[in-house]
């Protein structure tokens, strides 16, 4: 791994968990402390991050932590939808054995992290496997294109999602598991209108948590719980 590109991960992560608060300035000197590398990876790591809507840029004020919206929020989910919703059906059309192998391995493998209990370390294996199932259900949709824009996406809203998941408390009630369930066995019956109809939901239903999650006393519960 090269420095930049370990830059880009160590920043990536903060931000994502919300060690680098929404709105915070990047001064490379500060960055530079912090992560022990000079200003050039670190640059780089800004540059790229920036591109991926983590970061922002201002003429003559440097680089700050992109800012958390709720309105951001819903427009990025919408366009998932619509997105992921037409990727699933042309994969459901066109996915072979493989294709649904993978789907059953992605989500046995979900739900066998989602059963661990333990520290921070154990959320990041679960996100991990939560984003190759969601990937293994488009596998077969046959468009580079829309899997690189699902990936965008789904990065633009795991920033939201990784500090609700580090405060366990906020998803109390909600059979998240269940849900991939349903959403998977629809697709392997191959009942597309089914299918994109749970994924949907699922969709509109961490959009709801996160909406709760974002208001003031949520909000400081979860920066409470990310800075430990």
């Amino acid at each position: 791994m090269t420095l930049a590109e370990k830059a880009y991960v160590d920043l990536r992560h903060d931000i994502i968990r919300g060690v680098l608060a929404p709105g915070r300035p990047l001064r490379l000197a500060d960055l530079s402390e912090r992560y022990g590398m000079g200003f050039s990876p670190l640059r780089e790591a800004l540059n790229r991050l920036q591109a991926e809507r983590l970061v922002t840029a201002e003429s003559l004020r440097g680089f700050r932590v992109a800012p958390l919206s709720l309105d951001e929020l819903h427009d990025t989910v919408s366009l998932r939808i619509l997105i992921e919703t037409r990727a699933l059906r042309a994969a459901i059309a066109e996915g072979d054995d493989a294709w649904a192998a993978g789907i059953v391995s992605a989500l046995y493998a979900l739900k066998l992290q989602a059963g661990r209990s333990g520290p921070d370390a154990d959320i990041w294996a679960l996100e991990a496997r939560h984003h190759a199932f969601h990937l293994s259900l488009l596998a077969a949709c046959n468009s580079p294109w829309t899997l690189e824009f699902v990936e965008r996406l789904y990065a633009a809203t795991e920033r939201y999602r990784i500090p609700v998941l580090l405060d366990a408390g906020l998803a109390a009630g909600r059979d998240v598991q269940a849900e991939h369930s349903a959403l998977a066995d629809a697709t392997l019956d191959r009942d597309a209108d089914r299918a994109a109809a749970l994924l949907e939901a699922h969709y509109l239903h961490t959009v709801e948590a996160l909406t709760a999650a974002m208001r003031p006393e949520a909000t400081e519960a979860v920066r409470a719980r990310a800075a430990k």
